[in-house]
């Protein structure tokens, strides 16, 4: 089975700007296929590649160049310098659920599959989706939906899901539809339960919270003019990296010097992101949502 197709992988790649004899790191290993691109272009570099899901790890390639952790990114800064490692020339993250993630009907991503509420990205975590609906109260909830999602109408959501769980437990994919369908839009139900799921993953995961502290550490660990390259799927973490990106923070807060300079740690590379071509989207529709963002640290 195909493990995942990179999107934007030509761009992201030539985002790095790698050099020979650099080293660099893969946050998000995957199915390689990033990490591959890097190798090729690497010499006698080093590659050094995260993921905390342990079926990705087994993608790894016996290359004496490349070190493997299964870690979530979260833990870059302090397992750079357990190996060794204080400063890298370049880090690439591509956020996105992997093909292998959403297409295992166990590991319970796709609401289209009757699965298991389970969603996590490292199988050996405690919370799941269900334990997340059976334990956490309806304005809890509701934060959620709201928060990671962006659905409106999150508090009936959040209200209805209480009512359910009130009658059975709910811990499948369909006890979710039957107990909101009815809460769906006419006519846009996948794109109102695809967004009840990627809250629910989001939250089981912590995504956003996680993909901060990566991005805080990234600054520690990156060498002057080295580059920062991102693959977003979705306006959230869209927004959380181009803040980052444009001022240092996540709020987007600016702050200028004396002469009205915008402060900022790095040069921006992609002002507008890039997102897939026509033939991209045609050959991998998964990469639809995608946008590139690159920068460098002054």
């Amino acid at each position: 089975m195909l493990y995942h197709v990179p999107a934007l992988l030509e761009e992201s790649i030539s985002g790095l700007k790698i050099r020979p004899g650099g080293i660099y790191v893969d946050v998000t290993f995957g199915g390689g296929g990033h990490s591959a691109a890097i190798l090729d272009l690497l010499g006698q570099g080093r590659l050094i590649a995260f993921d905390q899901d342990e079926d990705a790890v087994k993608n790894a390639p016996d290359d004496k160049r490349l070190t493997v952790l299964n870690q979530n990114f979260r833990f870059l800064r302090n397992n750079l310098r357990f190996i060794g490692i204080d400063k890298v020339d370049g880090i690439i993250a591509d956020l996105g659920v992997s093909f292998h993630q959403f297409d295992e009907p166990e590991r319970g991503f796709m609401f289209r599959q009757d699965a298991p509420l389970d969603m996590r990205m490292n199988k050996s975590g405690s919370v799941t989706a269900a334990s997340l609906i059976r334990t956490l109260d309806e304005k809890a909830l509701a934060n959620i939906f709201y928060d990671y999602g962006e659905l409106v109408n999150s508090r009936k959501i959040a209200r209805e899901l209480t009512i359910a769980r009130a009658g059975k437990p709910l811990a499948k994919a369909s006890d979710i539809i039957a107990a909101i369908g009815k809460l769906a839009p006419p006519k846009q139900e996948s794109k109102f339960f695809a967004r009840v799921f990627q809250a629910l993953r989001i939250a089981v995961n912590h995504e956003i919270e996680y993909l901060k502290e990566m991005l805080e550490q990234s600054l520690g660990v990156l060498n002057k003019n080295g580059r920062l390259v991102v693959i977003t799927y979705h306006s959230l973490e869209d927004r959380v990296v181009k803040n980052f990106m444009r001022t240092g923070n996540f709020d987007g807060r600016e702050q200028k010097d004396f002469y009205g300079n915008l402060v900022t740690p790095f040069r921006i590379i992609t002002r507008k992101g890039i997102v897939p071509g026509e033939d991209e989207i045609a050959a991998n529709r998964r990469s639809r949502s995608a946008r590139l963002r690159i920068a460098e640290k002054i």
